[in-house]
């Protein structure tokens, strides 16, 4: 084996000239060795030359190098370690400059900018980080020191240094630093990071008076994914759904893991709420796709909290605050879907705490009871069966929506007892109807999870003494999320009993085809989304719904559409040979008593009656705004309101084609137009479409920023009535008002 010669090795002899020792301890030291008054030869003792091979080695091992440059800064040594390292020959390096050994990329620009400075200035440097220009793809960095050197003359020679690899070092800091700043597990950004970009957008927006929105995202039985799979199938599942997440937004800077299986999402400039939902649904689409993890086959879903700022908070705390309550809201009403931040939800949330107490003594007070709403053939206008539906008379508050309760009974672990009472009441209130109506009744996931349903579908069949072919259960898509073996001998213990199965909102989950090759369904109820809108232009729910009915004729099942509410839609319907019909058009839900008095003879025959066409789906309800004309705000009551428009009461004779802005608090206006007055009640057709909140009501697609609201003079709420405040501060009347109010709703 050959060993390299050392270039600087002490001649044979162990002699060498004045000028050999005084360019080698420069080349090593990077000080400038005097000139020597003789030139008389320089003898190395052996300590010297012991010396001069130890540093051969050192050059050799690869842990550091040397090198020089003449006083122009052009390369006159360099170990060759370096020259293997960079790919390029020594010939071609030695008479080059030696900044081109360095690279000029973003992360070491500033260093790389600084030696040339270093070099112009003829000053000493140590340790300097530099990046090598390599041809490979892997980054080297050397910290690179280096001494000037003076001729005899004292005049600048050039340089000498040094250098050691730290490219291990660079990367376990690069490495330490991603720790600190993106989630290991998914490659997103983490909590801390997230929180500062977070804080200098919104100090920054703050000034520059710009939008903000932050999306909260919470997984949906994700928890039952690691208790099921283990942990390994969890974390790999949360790689999917940053992967998916980043799809959808497009962008992985402005998404963050915040742990477990939360993430956040930060929109800059964008305060449009019709785009924010829009983006909402499709992650939640997305999520809510099936995974593949370890060969298995899991089906979660997501839930979106959504703040605006400066609308919903201006500091980050009060923004994620408030996000976080949205997402509770989402969370409990129902999961699978999104809501926006409202004032109303600090009190709602209360309202929930409340609700579910009551909720828990609601069975033992009778204060739950049925209603059953028709099931009609379609060619025949005849009633054959009913929906059973649970209802809840509250003491104080009234009728309780079960788009209210239910989620709140599963969350607090009551909907098993609530679902068992609704099974034995609709059975034995179905028991005594005259002729062979069928009944109905809805199975949650967690009752269908329940090994012992099939015992408490027979025992609500014996006591009741209703046939079994006559009980109908209405099963969602949901408890298809974790399929497994016992799916399946849970539908063969209930097809057992005799009863008929229904697969209910056919359509809104992902799967359907897969499980209707095997699951013993009779009929499949058409979900109400597929409906709305199908009679519009340009719409594609009708192939849908015709595309349903084949796959159910071809599997021999019958089909339930749900929702109908208009004549053209009843139309629709019929036309596509959908067999059932469920809705207003026909009958809203009556109680049992008033199903038995119309079902008398027997048979109940119902004349559709409705709409002629579909509209917009109204909101009733009973709320102040204000309703601004000119520069006069009037108090009003809204009583309904859809996309479209909305019905006010409280000013008296307003001619048709009057302009108002609507004002729904938050900053939400609505420009419209008066096109039905009648006395005290005017009906409104907006400019501007709402848009879906979240959780089926309506808002406006944009809201009007408080910096806006405040140059414009609108009302503010420490002022006496009668006032605005204009842009400069002053205070000026309003004019008078051009419309009379009514009764108690007078002008502010």
């Amino acid at each position: 084996m050959t060993t390299r010669k050392f270039p600087w090795s002490a001649p044979e002899d162990g002699k060498a000239s004045p000028a050999d020792v005084r360019g080698f301890f420069g080349k090593i030291s990077g000080r400038n060795v005097p000139a020597a008054d003789s030139a008389a030869p320089i003898s190395f003792n052996a300590s010297s030359k012991q010396a001069l091979l130890l540093l051969q080695n050192f050059e050799e091992s690869g842990r550091g190098w040397f090198w020089s440059t003449d006083g122009e800064g052009k390369i006159t040594y360099l170990s060759p370690s370096v020259s293997e390292l960079v790919g390029r020959p020594l010939t071609a390096i030695i008479g080059s400059s030696f900044a081109e050994l360095f690279c000029q990329g973003e992360e070491a620009a500033s260093h790389q900018r600084t030696l040339p400075f270093i070099l112009t200035k003829q000053s000493k440097f140590d340790d300097l980080p530099l990046q090598a220009a390599a041809n490979g793809e892997d980054e080297i960095w050397w910290a690179v020191s280096g001494r000037p050197y003076f001729n005899e003359g004292k005049q600048f020679a050039g340089y000498r240094g040094s250098g050691t690899d730290i490219t291990a070092q660079r990367r376990t800091a690069k490495d330490t630093s991603r720790l600190a700043t993106y989630d290991s597990l998914t490659g997103l950004l983490n909590r801390f990071r997230m929180s500062q970009l977070l804080d200098t957008t919104l100090t920054a927006f703050r000034v520059q008076k710009r939008a903000c929105s932050v999306m909260l995202i919470d997984l949906d039985r994700f928890k039952h994914v690691n208790d099921t799979l283990g942990h390994p199938a969890g974390d790999a599942l949360l790689k999917q759904v940053a992967d998916r997440l980043v799809k959808v937004v497009g962008d992985r800077e402005k998404i963050s893991r915040l742990g477990g299986d939360e993430f956040q999402i930060i929109l800059q400039d964008v305060d449009d709420r019709g785009a924010l939902g829009d983006l909402a649904e499709r992650i939640i689409k997305s999520l809510s796709h099936p995974y593949s993890v370890d060969g298995s086959r899991c089906i979660i879903g997501a839930s979106v909290g959504v703040a605006v700022s400066p609308f919903d908070g201006q500091s980050s705390e009060d923004l994620i605050r408030n996000a976080d309550l949205a997402l509770y809201a989402a969370k409990g009403g129902g999961r699978g879907r999104f809501r926006f931040y409202s004032s109303e939800l600090l009190q709602a949330a209360e309202d929930r705490r409340v609700l579910e107490e009551d909720l828990r003594d609601a069975l033992g007070k009778n204060e739950i009871w049925m209603a059953y709403q028709p099931v009609v053939d379609a060619k025949t206008d005849v009633v054959t069966g009913f929906e059973a539906l649970i209802r809840w008379n509250h003491p104080e508050r009234g009728a309780i929506s079960p788009a209210v309760f239910i989620p709140i009974a599963e969350e607090a672990n009551l909907i098993g007892a609530l679902g068992e009472w609704a099974l034995h009441k609709a059975c034995e209130q179905a028991a005594g109807w005259p002729g062979r109506m069928k009944v109905a009744v809805n199975v949650s996931p967690i009752q269908f999870a329940n090994d012992m349903l099939p015992k408490i579908v027979e025992s609500a069949l014996a006591s009741s003494g209703l046939p079994p072919e006559l009980l109908e259960l209405e099963i969602t898509e949901g408890v298809f999320l974790q399929e497994t073996a016992d799916t399946d001998s849970m539908f063969k213990a209930l097809k057992k009993i005799g009863v008929r199965l229904a697969l209910d909102d056919f359509g809104t989950g992902y799967s359907s085809l897969g499980y209707l090759k095997t699951a013993p369904f009779d009929k499949i109820k058409i979900d109400q989304s597929f409906v709305r809108g199908a009679t519009e232009p340009e719409s594609r729910n009708g192939a849908i719904i015709a595309a349903i009915v084949a796959l159910a004729h071809a599997l021999d099942m019958d089909t339930t559409a749900e929702g109908i509410e208009s004549l053209d839609q009843l139309d629709l319907i019929r036309e596509l040979n959908v067999s059932h019909v469920q809705g207003y058009v026909y009958s809203q839900p009556v109680a049992n008593d008033v199903l038995l008095e119309r079902c008398q003879s027997g048979d109940w025959r119902i004349t559709p009656s409705g709409p002629a066409v579909t509209r917009g789906d109204r909101l009733s309800m009973f709320r102040k705004i204000g309703a601004i004309h000119e520069n006069h705000c009037y108090n009003v009551v809204l009583r309904n309101l859809s996309v479209t428009g909305a019905l006010i009461e409280g000013i008296v004779d307003v001619p048709k084609g009057t302009k108002f802005v609507l004002d729904f608090g938050d900053g939400q206006l609505a420009v419209s137009s008066v096109v039905r007055s009648m006395g005290h009640q005017q009906g409104l057709v907006f400019e501007e479409r709402l848009v879906n909140d979240g959780n089926g009501g309506l808002c406006t697609s944009r809201r009007i920023s408080p910096y806006m609201m405040a140059a414009a003079g609108m009302p503010i709420a420490n002022l006496p009535p009668g006032y605005y405040t204009t842009a400069e501060g002053e205070q000026r009347p309003k004019s008078l008002p051009a419309f009379s109010t009514m009764g108690d709703w007078k002008a502010a």
